[in-house]
Formats: C-alpha cells, sequence, structure tokens
C-alpha cells in the first residue's frame, strides 16, 4: 500500500563541515523529539527521502542505519522503516536544537581562557620570539635516522605499550648522566621525570608542590606562563624585585616573614626577561631562606648550553639537590617541535610528579624520548650544541649591530653573555606603546612588555630573541619594529601592510 508521504526536515546543507549523513541523523532526531514523527510512524524508503532531500541514496541508508542502531528507528522488512517506541528519558525535548552549527555555544560551565593568551602565533608574518632557536639548523636526516631507530628498538623490544609515567628509562639514564656529567646535579634516572617541554614541568611540578592559598614569590619582571601555571593552581603570588644582578635577596626575606611561601620560582643562568645572571652570593642567600622558611626552589635552567664569553654557574640544584626542583628542557637545544623537557628532583618528589603525569597524559611519547636519548648517547645533541653555538654567536653580533643602527639611542640594553635574546629598554615610554600597538600593522607579533610584568610598577621593555632569524631575516624585522614606532631608516622599503616571512635558509 502506497504511503501518502510528506516530510519537512531541518535545512540539509552540503556546505557545512557536519557530514550530511549526520545532517539527517539530527534533522530526524530533532523531528521525534518535537513529536511530528511519533512511535510506529512510517518513514519513507532510503530512494524517496533521497529524493525529496536531493542527496544520494547511500547517505540516507548511512543515515537510517545509525538512527536504527542507536534505536530510534526500527527496520520492519519488507514494511519499511519506523519510529521506535522511545523511552520517557528518550522522550524528552532538548532545550535547543541538536544541529550542530559553527556558532553553537556551550550549554555547561566552563573556564573561560583569559582575554589576551600566553602564545603568539605569528600568523603570516613574523614573529619576534622571546629566545627561540632555529629549528632549521638541526640536521632532518639524522633527527629521522634517530626516530627510526627509536622505532625498530621499541618494536623489537616489545615497548610499544603502556608504561612507566617518568617517561622512557632510556631517556632518564642518558639526561642523568649529562646532568651529573655537565651540570654538576648528583642525581640518577630514579631522581628524573620526562615532561612535554619545560613548560609542562613547571606546571606539573608546580601542581605536586602547592595547594591553594599556598604563597609563591616571583620577580618583577618574570615568565608569564609561570605566574598563570601558579594563578591557575590558585597561589598567591607575591612579586619581589630585581636589579642588575638579579633577584632581590633582601625583598625575598620580607616577602618571607610577611607570607607563609611555599615556593619560590627562578630562572637564575639567564634571568627571564633580563637575561641577567644571579650572583653567586645571592644564590646561597636565597638557598639559606630556603632552609630557614622551610620553601623550595623551582629553577627554571631554560637555556643552559648556550653562552658565548664565560662558563656558566652551575645550577643551584648542583649545591642544594634537597631545596631546588630544578627543570630544564631539551626543545631548545635541538628544536621546539620536538617537547622533551624534564624535571630533577630527589626521586620521591619525582613520584609524586609521575602521579600527576599519569592523570593528564597517562605515559608521554616513547618514540620521541627514545630518539631524543639516541641523540644525546651518540653525542649528536653535545655535536649540534657546538654547531649552533658558532651560529648564534654571530647572529648576536649581527642582532646588536642591527639595533644599533636602527634605533640609535632610542634604546638601552646590554649584549648578552649568554643565552638567545636581547633585553632593551626604552627612554621614552611612548615609543615603546608606539612600538607594540603598530607591530601587527607591519606583519610582526611580539611579546608585550606586560607579559613579562607581575607589578604594575615594574620596569617596561622588550625582550627579543635574535636566534630563530638568520641576520637578513633579523634586520628586515628590526627595520619594521622601527617603523613602528615611527623611526624613520635610510634606505628602508619596509611599508605598512607588508607581510615578513621568513626564509627556508
Amino acid at each position: 500500500m502506497l504511503r501518502p508521504w510528506k516530510i519537512t526536515l531541518g535545512r540539509i546543507d552540503p556546505a557545512l563541515r557536519t557530514p550530511l549523513y549526520l545532517q539527517i541523523v539530527h534533522a530526524i532526531i530533532h523531528e521525534i523529539e518535537r513529536g511530528r514523527l511519533p512511535p510506529g510512524a512510517f518513514l519513507p524508503s532510503s530512494r524517496e527521502l533521497a529524493t525529496i532531500l536531493g542527496v544520494n541514496r547511500k547517505t540516507v541508508v548511512l543515515a537510517y542505519e545509525d538512527l536504527i542502531s542507536q534505536g530510534w528507528l526500527l527496520s520492519e522488512g519488507t514494511r519499511g522503516t519506523v519510529v521506535a517506541a522511545l523511552s520517557t528519558e528518550m522522550r524528552k525535548p532538548p532545550p535547543r536544537p541538536l544541529m550542530p552549527s559553527a556558532t553553537t555555544a556551550p550549554e555547561y560551565r566552563f573556564r573561560a581562557p583569559p582575554e589576551r593568551p600566553l602564545a603568539l602565533s605569528p600568523g603570516k608574518g613574523v614573529k619576534l620570539d622571546e629566545g627561540a632557536p632555529d629549528g632549521r639548523l638541526f640536521p632532518a636526516d639524522i633527527l629521522s635516522r634517530a626516530y627510526r631507530t627509536a622505532v625498530q628498538r621499541a618494536s623489537r623490544d616489545n615497548r610499544l605499550q603502556y608504561r612507566d609515567p617518568r617517561g622512557s628509562p632510556r631517556l632518564r639514564e642518558a639526561i642523568a648522566t649529562m646532568l651529573r656529567g655537565e651540570r654538576g646535579l648528583a642525581v640518577t634516572a630514579e631522581d628524573i621525570c620526562i615532561t612535554r617541554g619545560s613548560q609542562n614541568g613547571i606546571y606539573l611540578a608546580a601542581r605536586t608542590l602547592l595547594q591553594p592559598g599556598d604563597t609563591v614569590l616571583v620577580e618583577a619582571l618574570t615568565y608569564e606562563p609561570a605566574v598563570a601555571a601558579f594563578t591557575d593552581l590558585g597561589a598567591n603570588v607575591v612579586s619581589v624585585g630585581l636589579d642588575e644582578n638579579g633577584a632581590d635577596v633582601e625583598a625575598i626575606e620580607r616577602a618571607c616573614r610577611k607570607h607563609r611561601v611555599r615556593a619560590i620560582f627562578l630562572t637564575p643562568h639567564h634571568q627571564f626577561p633580563t637575561t641577567v645572571a644571579l650572583r653567586p652570593e645571592r644564590r646561597l642567600r636565597v638557598l639559606e631562606l630556603a632552609r630557614q622558611f622551610g620553601f623550595a626552589v623551582i629553577e627554571d635552567d631554560y637555556d643552559h648550553e648556550f653562552h658565548f664569553e664565560s662558563q656558566p654557574l652551575l645550577p643551584m640544584a648542583s649545591y642544594a639537590p634537597g631545596r631546588v626542583i630544578y627543570v630544564g628542557s631539551l626543545s631548545k637545544l635541538l628544536l621546539p617541535a620536538l617537547r622533551v623537557g624534564y624535571i630533577a628532583a630527589p626521586s620521591a618528589f619525582i613520584e609524586a610528579v609521575a602521579h600527576g603525569v599519569s592523570l593528564t597524559d597517562g605515559m608521554g611519547n616513547t618514540l620521541t624520548e627514545d630518539a631524543a636519548a639516541d641523540l644525546i648517547v651518540e653525542g649528536e645533541l653535545r655535536r649540534h650544541a657546538r654547531r649552533v653555538t658558532q651560529v648564534y654567536a654571530k647572529r648576536r653580533t649581527a642582532f646588536d649591530q642591527a639595533l644599533a643602527a636602527t634605533f640609535g639611542g632610542a634604546i638601552d640594553y646590554r649584549v648578552p653573555d649568554g643565552g638567545l635574546a636581547f633585553w632593551l629598554r626604552f627612554a621614552d615610554p611612548a615609543l615603546l606603546d608606539r612600538i607594540e600597538a603598530g607591530a601587527p600593522a607591519y606583519g610582526l607579533s611580539l611579546a608585550t612588555s606586560a607579559s613579562f610584568a607581575t607589578t604594575e610598577e615594574a620596569p617596561r621593555g622588550l625582550r627579543l630573541g635574535f636566534a630563530s632569524l638568520n641576520e637578513a631575516e633579523a634586520v628586515r624585522a628590526l627595520t619594521s619594529l622601527a617603523a613602528a614606532g615611527g623611526i624613520p631608516v635610510a634606505g628602508s622599503s619596509v611599508g605598512k601592510g607588508d607581510t615578513l616571512v621568513p626564509s627556508a635558509s
């Protein structure tokens, strides 16, 4: 018997990202929820509905099969497809249409991100970063070979399963050996936990250490993502001053007498963002205060390998292992995309960190970690460090010359002894304001002065990395930066609206 059939479904649009069959599924569910398709109602054949909707019959067949498997429809063989008798719970009308769209708002509470993101994408132009390495300098064939070896070894040894959340035993041992031999840390593999870069390490260390309401000390100028991590964990973040010799230890002591301090976050090797080194006598004083007031030192040694004038000071963790949680990274040395960092601390703390890893990450990345271990064990890491340090030393000199030629006396800075960035200070705050406001129009993105400050009274400046751009790229980027601030540069053809794109060299 022919059944008269009239159906009106919501708009089925091939231009939407949602597959057509899912659009049909959601539209039919919506009609059932509204009561327009009651239990026992027959639907048209797949061929008829395909004709009505102007789609391929296989698309309708797939939609019907999905609805039958979910229990919304029943197949009665040759009689056709009917709406199932639904339970009361299934028949509750939804608060809004079920058809997904790009503008659908979540109907649940969630923690919104900050107005200003922590990470700035370069888009189509250039990001003047805060001290990233040049990933183009690491030989792709060496990295490929390390991955291939890691895959073959893991397959042979049946290590492609879930494993220790502390990370690859091979990499933990390799890092422990490196830290003992090159940085003076008395650690074994049991004292190492592998992380997804140093930022992940900072967050995991803080999560293990802090309770809501605990006080964490940071410098007036510091690494914003670390402050964001402490704040996210409910910590009370207190700022202390710093000068040309690093953190103000007298201010640290005053803060300890006023607050119950749980931790202090420091970048003593090359202070972020100012690049100054924390003097040895201040390091010892901080550690004495840590012993006296019972707080931990989170030491972020993010670019230990890069020094150009003298040998670096040993990490604070090398002479106070029980007081210092040491966070390091291979990303700065190899390439940022590798995402390999680590925490070095007493094994009991590492076990607690590993529990945090198991809650969010499970087990890390065995293949990447084993590949990184091979690069260390085979000496490729050390050879690469020697090669790129020479390249970066030349780029540092060229960047210094370009800054002087482009900005002249409008800025004040010190050529850093190590690290991959300059810290620029501005005699005229209005110039800094113009640069920050105008940089996007010249194809540039950069971390603003506000991103480094933990108090409104903190001195303003810009941290500009020199390592990730070759000399020609750096000159063009600095010329654009000066133009954004209204500083004319002789012979420059850079104009507003130009897009700066890094070269492949």
